[in-house]
């Protein structure tokens, strides 16, 4: 009987163990008081229409005008300025296949979006344009470990006054700010990789799905797919560890007023809520 109990105790130490171990790889680092202020709805890439392209002065413009906290993409050109643009190429919306971060900014600056009068903009043309009368909510773009453009934007974000916080899908993007900018408000963006069917490493997607690189970052909110909310650890880290909870990307109406009087944040675009 001894025996048997001893065995018990080993199996249960241990399971506690990794247990405490997985809430350690998870857990997030809420702030409520700091990360309050962003805790409303967002514009994706702008309030942007078919006449008006999204990640534009002019999206960015409407979005102020009818008092919408703005959602942007950064990544680096290939001068080291920091561009607000999404897709890692030119083709979907300038229409030629090569990769933003082979131009430098001047070359950027030639290539009209959608077919309209408008550039890609830097991050400094946007700041100037928003000049603080919204929230942004400026998501790190970057599938490595290559963190050269977090000092990047802190640099052009140095002497904003306005209310701005960071988010990525990219937990080692984040753990720089965590480490010398631990005062800004970062949030972790995820979604159930697999059921995306998207590239690359299955580890490295089952642990990005997983949320279990959380650590390296501890956000102060999860910005989350919509489709896919029944991930044990993503409702751990909202209901019972505290992180704010954010949702991407809301298309209509319905689904916007579900989560914003759910009290939670949505992000939408491809129509304007009432």
């Amino acid at each position: 009987m001894e025996g048997y109990q001893i065995a018990i105790l080993s199996v249960s130490c241990t399971v506690l163990a990794l247990f405490l171990l997985w809430l350690f790889l998870i857990a997030p680092r809420p702030r409520k008081k700091a990360v309050r202020p962003f805790l409303r709805p967002y514009a994706h890439r702008g309030l942007w229409n078919d006449a008006v392209p999204e990640n534009s002065l002019a999206a960015f413009r409407r979005a102020v005008e009818r008092g919408f906290a703005i959602e942007l993409d950064v990544q680096l050109a290939r001068d080291g300025t920091v561009m607000v643009f999404h897709d890692y190429t030119l083709t979907r919306m300038c229409g030629e296949d090569v990769k933003l971060a082979d131009l430098t900014a001047a070359e950027l600056a030639t290539h009209h979006l959608a077919g309209t009068g408008e550039h890609i903009p830097t991050l400094a043309e946007v700041l100037e344009t928003v000049a603080g009368r919204v929230p942004l909510l400026i998501e790190l773009k970057g599938e490595s470990n290559d963190t050269s453009l977090c000092p990047a934007t802190a640099a052009v974000l140095a002497d904003y006054t306005g209310e701005w916080c960071v988010e990525s899908f990219n937990p080692f993007l984040l753990r720089w700010w965590k480490k010398h900018r631990p005062e800004v408000v970062r949030g972790l963006l995820s979604t159930d990789l697999f059921k995306e069917k998207r590239a690359g490493s299955r580890l490295v997607n089952f642990l990005l799905t997983a949320l279990l690189l959380t650590f390296l970052c501890r956000p102060a909110f999860h910005a989350y797919d919509y489709h896919h909310p029944r991930r044990l650890a993503l409702w751990i880290g909202i209901h019972l560890l505290g992180a704010a909870p954010i949702v991407f990307t809301t298309r209509d109406e319905a689904t916007y007023r579900r989560y914003l009087d759910a009290g939670i944040t949505p992000i939408f675009d491809c129509f304007e809520p009432k």
